[in-house]
């Protein structure tokens, strides 16, 4: 063999084993209980029904906090949780579209109209969903320190 690294569980420390200039022994003593108690609890971690709880609560403060005309637009809010290649992720959805133009984006950022004059941007957004954020990550590092 050329060089390598041999790791022996405390049952195989006796095991015979090639021994050489070419060879390295790491020894450990104990067990991985611990670990594979968390990896076992870690699949049962309430990940999914954490997000989706904010994505009802990032949906209701969206729907407070947009300025309402017709109440289209703040009516039109929605999530998804979606989970990929082993990480989650909430998109919120505003569904009010108007001749292709997302409606709540241009009240975010503004936009021109159609007589030459322009509607100032209005940072709803943000603001409302802070709170949102900052518990989704008290939850969600509850239930890690709880795994």
């Amino acid at each position: 063999m050329q060089g390598g690294i041999i790791l022996l569980t405390q049952q195989e420390e006796n095991a015979q084993v090639p021994r050489g200039d070419e060879m390295i022994k790491v020894k450990h003593k104990g067990n991985f209980d611990k670990l594979e108690n968390f990896f076992r609890r870690s699949k049962e971690m309430r990940t999914m029904d954490i997000l989706a709880q904010c994505g009802k609560e990032g949906v209701a403060a969206l729907s407070s906090a947009t300025p309402v005309d017709s109440g289209k637009t703040a009516a039109s809010w929605s999530y998804e949780v979606v989970k990929e290649n082993g990480r989650y992720r909430i998109n919120w959805l505003n569904s009010n579209i108007n001749k292709g133009v997302n409606i709540a984006i241009i009240i975010q950022y503004g936009h021109a109209t159609g007589n030459g004059g322009y509607v100032e941007a209005t940072d709803y957004i943000n603001p409302a969903m802070k709170t949102v954020f900052d518990k989704m990550a008290e939850d969600l590092w509850k239930e890690v320190c709880r795994v």
